[in-house]
């Protein structure tokens, strides 16, 4: 597998990756792990659905399970917005009005299989796949690669996708 992968020559900023075709990388995704963040506290079972519409941005649905992959669904439905400029890789995400928050996609296979998403600050940092494994030696190559980038990779958490 040919991975596309931003490498970032500024290390305080993460490059994103050339262009992404929002037909594509529309659908279900699963968060394989993450930089652990407030709102998925107690959250197992966690997607993000990204729905094309007519308008000028991306339906985005969140939602997980608290309490374990048993527990109560909870979901949150928002707006992404694509960056001007930016061949659809820089997105800006809204949940709550009139806040909007960066979604840059730094990593992205070939096939769309996998995602790696982050933003200017490299605060929020998230490993996303089409399934809801991921084949343990690409994670691996996915974690150093952010590594090598200067992503504090001691900070990621796998994320409990052993759900219904």
């Amino acid at each position: 597998m040919i991975l596309c992968f931003a490498c970032s020559t500024n290390q305080n900023v993460p490059k994103v990756v050339p262009s992404v075709d929002l037909q594509r990388y529309a659908g279900k995704w699963y968060e394989i792990a993450s930089f652990p963040v407030s709102f998925e506290k107690g959250c197992s079972c966690i997607s993000a659905e990204y729905t094309l519409t007519d308008k000028d941005y991306v339906k985005v649905y969140n939602s997980c399970r608290k309490g374990g992959p048993n527990g109560k669904i909870s979901s949150i439905t928002g707006k992404a917005f694509v960056v001007p400029g930016s061949n659809n890789a820089k997105l800006k995400v809204q949940f709550f009005w009139p806040f909007r928050a960066p979604y840059w996609i730094i990593g992205l296979a070939d096939d769309y299989s996998w995602a790696i998403i982050s933003g200017p600050s490299r605060k929020y940092l998230w490993i996303l796949s089409r399934s809801r494994t991921m084949d343990p030696m690409l994670y691996s190559q996915l974690i150093d690669k952010l590594k090598a980038d200067g992503f504090d990779t001691g900070k990621i958490v796998k994320a409990n996708q052993e759900c219904d």
